[in-house]
């Protein structure tokens, strides 16, 4: 028993010499100078700082800072110049995307004009709803001017049937928006229209334009059927910084358009641009509530435009809808959207022609600058540019 107290005191002096071992190898694990590191929990739903190691060893991830939100009824930037708006038109209406084109240019690409060059030319014009009438005198213009040296000048026959083309697209009134008011009323236009043409869409980026030039401008909601209008009319006048003034749901429309014109008074606005429900020419109540709106609104302010906003892809479908609105509320201008997307840019002439009255905007698609006046020479360089 006597060894007893020796065999503990070896035992004792190995444990201790073990750890001091196994200490001294973990710290020369770490890197130089670097302290093992505390692992102390957070607690539940405490975020780590920024690259704090946590208890599994992972980085925490770097919070995002959070994104200043735009102010409400913050302008947009001023649209595009008219002459960049019309240098897209050139290219959207350009022979490579528009048989109308192409059919005026094979004038100045046939080797020979003969008969069924004329013949192929008309009928693409009939076909792009430029109507009979004036195909027949297009065509009879052209050849009377040709019939001499053809087409074997070809800049002499590329001139010949621009003019001829400005001379028919060409209409002996004003392309201008009337917005003249006078003191303490703005000038109101009502902008009319089938279902499906883009009213809406056009108010707004009219309100874009007119904005920019320096115009105050009042949106009346007067589309009280449709229950996205109003909030459509909303999201423009935020964008644009133009106050919109709507009803209820299935309410009167002659009532909003009433309200809009008298705040538009109130606060002295220059224009107030108003938004009807779309409307089958077809259906004579609702042509009648249109002709209540003009009726009811003019008891504040003279409505100095009244656009009728015709989808060009309609044809001559447009002409039967232009006749209907044009009896019922004195239509003073057309608007062509969806023009860029036609073969049938005889429209234009199809229906100044019909209505007597100047096609003054044109739509050429979906973006917020898409909206241009229309200029008899500019669509007609558009549709010979190559």
């Amino acid at each position: 028993m006597e060894i007893f107290p020796y065999i503990l005191g070896a035992v004792v002096l190995i444990l201790l010499i073990a750890g001091v071992t196994i200490l001294v190898g973990r710290r020369r694990s770490l890197p130089s100078g670097e302290a093992a590191p505390q692992l102390t929990p957070t607690r539940e739903g405490e975020v780590p700082a920024e690259g704090e190691i946590a208890e599994t060893g992972a980085v925490a991830p770097t919070v995002p800072a959070p994104v200043e939100p735009v102010a409400p009824g913050a302008v947009e930037a001023a649209p595009e110049p008219p002459a960049s708006r019309m240098a897209r038109l050139r290219r959207r209406l350009s022979a490579s995307n528009n048989p109308f084109a192409r059919g005026l240019l094979s004038v100045l690409s046939a080797d020979r004009l003969d008969a069924e060059v004329w013949d192929d030319l008309e009928a693409t014009l009939i076909g792009s709803d430029l109507g009979v009438v004036p195909a027949d005198e297009l065509v009879s213009a052209l050849r009377r001017e040709l019939a001499i040296d053809g087409s074997s000048d070809r800049e002499h026959a590329r001139a010949v049937l621009r003019r001829e083309l400005v001379k028919l697209v060409s209409i002996d009134a004003d392309r201008q928006l009337d917005l003249s008011h006078g003191d303490g009323t703005p000038a109101v236009v009502l902008v009319v229209g089938v279902n499906g043409t883009g009213k809406t869409t056009t108010v707004g980026k009219l309100a874009r334009v007119l904005v920019a030039e320096g115009n105050s401008v009042l949106l009346a909601a007067a589309d009280t059927f449709r229950a996205a209008a109003a909030d459509q009319l909303q999201t423009w006048g935020s964008r644009v910084g133009a106050e919109v003034v709507r009803g209820a749901e299935g309410g009167d429309p002659a009532s909003v358009a009433f309200d809009a014109v008298s705040r538009g008074i109130e606060s002295g606005v220059d224009v107030v641009l108003v938004d009807t429900a779309g409307r089958l020419h077809t259906k004579t109540g609702l042509m009648d509530e249109l002709g209540k709106i003009k009726r009811v609104v003019e008891r504040k302010a003279p409505i100095t435009e009244v656009l009728l906003v015709l989808d060009a892809t309609t044809g001559q479908n447009g002409l039967t809808q232009a006749r209907v609105f044009a009896d019922v509320v004195d239509v003073t201008g057309i608007v062509l959207t969806k023009l860029d997307g036609s073969a049938k840019g005889g429209i234009v002439v199809a229906v100044q022609r019909e209505l007597g009255v100047p096609v003054k905007l044109i739509g050429l698609g979906e973006g917020p600058d898409d909206l241009a006046p229309f200029e008899a020479e500019g669509f007609v360089d558009a549709l010979l540019q190559e």
